[in-house]
């Protein structure tokens, strides 16, 4: 898995960069979304336990947000 990182405007974009980086952003903000509402969820906010137990109750908090 490769990152993808945004055209920084140092100086005035190409077109081409710009529609790059507009596709960047309209990818990016869905994730972004999803996290945002997950850390809304107290649990994830003070999680002290190992990352496998938070994929379980990652899962399980996914399926809840489903069913709403």
């Amino acid at each position: 898995m490769s990152l993808i990182f945004p055209y920084a405007p140092l100086q005035e974009l190409t077109p081409t960069e710009k529609t790059l980086n507009q596709a960047l952003a309209a990818a990016r903000a869905p994730v972004e979304r999803g996290v945002a509402r997950l850390k809304s969820w107290r649990i994830f906010r003070r999680s002290r336990c190992s990352p496998d137990r938070m994929t379980s109750i990652a899962k399980a908090v996914l399926t809840l947000e489903r069913q709403r």
